[in-house]
């Protein structure tokens, strides 16, 4: 069942600026975890904050929960159904104490306060971070920082989660905390997860990989689908992950080795397939 449907989906910033999108037609299932790649300018964020309602349609349709966006009624359920997290979590940090942070949204949903408690605990556990419960959210990593923000948007509940690139600030320690975070999250409660993100191996770790251009979806597949199409990446302006390049050297040379391996377990058994070993 989809929880997210676009159709025609088209928008412009203002009247004399052009379609940042433009015929956008997608379903994403519930409970997948779903990347959305493209170059800057290519339309990701801007579709990313049409699943929220930040923003709405200037042509076509978006359904959340099979709630239509544009349905003012409804902004609440829209985004109790799809919570969003942004690239920058010192922007959703508001409170001086971690848990309390956490509680903000619940507290504004009108919550009784063992409710609260339950789903800030909750929370805190889905992103390992339940230690730093009493701590002061500007002493954590960026990291850390970030996986509080995601706590925020899960203490809500929502059966959808949107990251507008939630690594882009973070380092290679940072980035890996939030994307096993996340990763844990679809894999263990079932959450739908949409992903916008400019890392190729961040996106190589979804169920379905789409890549923008010009506001329109260029590729839509698996990683493997679309990470093997490396001359068709190149012409997006965009590169495959480094194990799917590496093979495609060896088969410049005849080697003749399956571009779908894009985990190093799986590179490495290929060039031990070419090594005859």
């Amino acid at each position: 069942m989809a929880i997210i449907e676009t159709r025609d989906l088209s928008f412009r910033y203002d009247e004399q600026s052009a379609l940042a999108l433009d015929g956008v037609n997608l379903s994403i299932e519930e409970g997948s975890f779903t990347a959305v790649l493209g170059h800057n300018g290519s339309g990701k964020s801007t579709f990313a904050k049409h699943l929220n309602a930040i923003l709405l349609p200037t042509g076509g349709t978006v359904w959340v929960g099979g709630i239509d966006t544009k349905e003012e009624s409804r902004l609440f359920d829209i985004r109790k159904t799809a919570g969003m997290v942004f690239q920058n979590p010192d922007n959703q940090i508001v409170a001086n104490v971690v848990e309390e942070d956490v509680a903000f949204a619940c507290e504004n949903m009108g919550l009784p306060p063992a409710e609260i408690r339950s789903r800030v605990d909750e929370a805190l556990s889905a992103v390992g971070m339940t230690e730093f419960a009493r701590h002061a959210p500007h002493l954590l990593s960026g990291g850390q920082k970030q996986r509080i923000a995601i706590a925020g948007v899960l203490a809500m509940r929502p059966r959808c989660i949107v990251m507008d690139e939630p690594t882009a600030m973070l380092d290679p320690s940072g980035r890996e905390e939030v994307i096993a975070a996340v990763r844990k999250l679809n894999r263990e409660t079932g959450m739908t997860v949409v992903l916008i993100t400019h890392h190729m191996d961040e996106a190589a770790l979804a169920d379905r990989v789409i890549v923008m251009k010009g506001g329109k979806v260029a590729l839509d597949g698996t990683p493997r689908q679309v990470f093997s199409q490396v001359e068709r990446m190149e012409e997006l302006s965009l590169t495959a992950p480094q194990t799917v390049l590496l093979l495609r050297e060896l088969n410049r040379d005849g080697a003749g080795l399956s571009l779908e391996a894009l985990s190093p377990e799986e590179c490495a058994d290929q060039i031990l397939k070419y090594l005859g070993a």
